[in-house]
């Protein structure tokens, strides 16, 4: 199977489930970027191109939803969860509105487009506001199985996607439930703790430390908010060191939901690995991921490390 964007995968799934009329879609006028157009191909007459109008979009989506329509509303992550923050807090999460943010473009991996476009904050921001669900995939199947999950839960969710194609984690069995982790490797020795693309190279990086002699488990915390306290304080039970990884700052992302958790819980080491308090710079994914200290060789390096 070939790489695949969790952005594409969107597109795909809103096609998939677009039959349900109460599914409207809206964008801010990047809707071949963000994939929506692959919804707009099939039910064009429940897709609205909003402009270059972040804020009024999420304020036109609050008002559907009060109308019991099922929204979704999509542009880049910078866009969404900063610039519209505010209409995101006061008009969708204040009155719980079924509204469902899906943002592109999250992380380093846009690459070329730079700091300005590179949103390295936004799980912190999202997680932040009462009533919001945070959700961030890693693959294909994961996507698609979010999207059906936002489409039956009744309230507001945020889901991060990326542009950069990614390989296969789940199989077509796979089962997603909002606030469950999922265990993708078994091991005894240490935990990486990932979510989003930093999935697979977490993967990675337990097979490069198998080679050491170390037995990583790898788990994927689709959803970061509310977050699966009960897999953390288990992985935390059997194997110490906890290692979190995500392609996000470390202020208040996955890192800090999970020392939220396991500090009131089981409290136990936790080593984060993340954009290090930092903006992006432009250049190709692989070029920053490396850069930023996030390949599945460096992970594996700071889990050396961090055992002692």
């Amino acid at each position: 199977m070939g790489k695949v964007a969790t952005r594409e995968a969107y597109g795909n799934a809103l096609a998939q489930y677009g039959a349900d009329e109460r599914i409207v879609v809206l964008d801010a006028d990047l809707s071949k970027s963000t994939k929506t157009d692959t919804f707009k191909k099939v039910y064009p007459e429940r897709h609205f191109n909003m402009g270059i109008a972040e804020a009024d979009m999420m304020c036109v989506a609050a008002g559907l939803a009060t109308c019991g329509k099922i929204v979704f509303a999509s542009t880049f992550a910078i866009f969404a969860a900063e610039r519209a923050c505010e209409q995101i807090r006061n008009s969708i999460c204040y009155p719980k509105l079924n509204v469902k943010i899906c943002a592109t473009h999250a992380g380093l991996t846009v690459g070329e487009d730079g700091a300005s476009h590179q949103c390295v904050e936004d799980l912190a921001v999202m997680r932040a506001l009462p009533n919001m669900t945070v959700i961030s995939t890693c693959d294909e199947i994961e996507t698609n199985r979010a999207i059906k999950a936002a489409i039956d839960y009744d309230g507001p969710v945020y889901i991060r996607l990326g542009r950069l194609g990614v390989e296969a984690v789940h199989g077509e069995d796979f089962k997603f439930e909002i606030g469950k982790g999922v265990t993708v490797r078994d091991g005894k020795d240490v935990t990486l703790v990932a979510t989003g693309l930093m999935v697979q190279e977490s993967l990675k990086a337990a097979e490069i430390l198998a080679g050491k002699g170390v037995d990583a488990r790898v788990v994927d915390i689709h959803t970061v908010k509310p977050i699966d306290t009960e897999l953390l304080v288990k992985c935390a039970k059997e194997t110490g060191l906890i290692v979190t990884v995500e392609e996000h700052n470390i202020s208040g992302g996955l890192g800090g939901a999970v020392c939220e958790a396991l500090s009131e819980n089981y409290p136990c080491k936790v080593k984060m690995i993340g954009v290090q308090e930092k903006f992006g710079k432009s250049g190709t994914p692989a070029a920053l991921l490396e850069k930023y200290g996030l390949t599945a060789e460096q992970i594996a390096e700071k889990v050396i490390a961090a055992k002692g």
